[in-house]
């Protein structure tokens, strides 16, 4: 295997890295590489890959609070022309108004620079950040929510969450996502929640889930009321993820209740659990032991 195809190894291991486990994989595929360097040159579009999908959170410089780094909150590079360029490692966070540029390595941030928002689609952006932030607080732990404007559009806003919860002392970690485009033109809301649990006490289990929202606005919804209309967008995205979690702690309770006892016996077919240190009294080892000298013989 040659150092490309190593390093491509190394990109697949750190994109399918467990929440909150990404330091701990980048330090085992160091040893596929054994070239620093080519390790950190090589791997930073994996990293930025990762850190988009997985809404990775960075402090916003100057202010006390984090903002989500992902593909909506990315500031387009502009080349020597005037052009937009798509890869930019510069980010934005509309609550403070500013943009930052992001390590995808070390994950810090630096070069703050203010960012002026869009007039007339700040009002309604700002009363969406201001509920999703009411949200928040009342069912996530430290979780992280960022609200952005599409651009070109004045009526259509993505909402984006992130919580995430690492036990390493008890060998579990977790990341809830999710993301929703509010189209008030179109009446719509759109969205997914992403769930992701890993466990590996004495062995590896992993959920990954995706879930897909569809919902039509009510009428009460509209531009010209923008402070109760997020608050009702966000009561149905409540409303939303409250089933869809009921829904998942649903699921697991019938899966230790049936599923798993579906594919094997809580007890053997005597009802009893065996006693290995009285096994010669069974029959088994009735049996065995009877044969001990034929065994011997041959």
């Amino acid at each position: 295997m040659d150092s490309t195809e190593r390093i491509q190894a190394a990109s697949k291991f750190l994109l399918q890295a467990p929440p909150g486990e990404i330091n701990d994989v980048l330090n085992d595929v160091r040893n596929i590489i054994s070239d620093d360097d080519q390790l950190q040159e090589g791997v930073l579009p994996a990293l930025r890959e990762y850190n988009l999908a997985q809404f990775m959170t960075a402090e916003v410089p100057g202010h006390q609070h984090q903002s989500i780094v992902s593909s909506a909150a990315r500031v387009p590079k502009t080349g020597e022309e005037g052009e937009e360029e798509e890869e930019s490692d510069r980010f934005w966070d509309p609550r403070s108004r500013t943009s930052f540029r992001f390590d995808h390595l070390s994950l810090e941030t630096s070069d703050p620079q203010p960012v002026e928002p869009d007039a007339e689609s700040e009002p309604f952006r700002a009363a969406l950040e201001q509920s999703s932030l009411t949200y928040l607080v009342a069912h996530f732990h430290d979780g992280v929510a960022s609200v952005f404007p599409i651009e070109g559009s004045i009526s259509r806003f993505i909402i984006q969450i992130v919580a995430n919860k690492y036990n390493p002392s008890n060998y579990w970690s977790g990341r809830w996502r999710s993301e929703y485009i509010v189209d008030l033109d179109e009446r719509q809301l759109q969205g997914k929640i992403l769930v992701n649990v890993h466990y590996y006490e004495q062995g590896n289990v992993q959920l990954s889930t995706i879930h897909a929202i569809a919902l039509a606005l009510p009428p009460a919804i509209t531009p010209s009321s923008a402070s109760s209309s997020a608050s009702k967008i966000l009561a149905l995205i409540e409303a939303e993820e409250g089933k869809y979690q009921n829904a998942l702690n649903d699921a697991y309770a019938e899966m230790g209740e049936k599923t798993f006892k579906g594919l094997r016996r809580a007890l053997p077919m005597t009802r009893s659990k065996l006693d290995w240190d009285k096994v010669l009294g069974y029959k088994l080892g009735a049996e065995l032991t009877s044969n001990k000298g034929a065994l011997g013989v041959a």
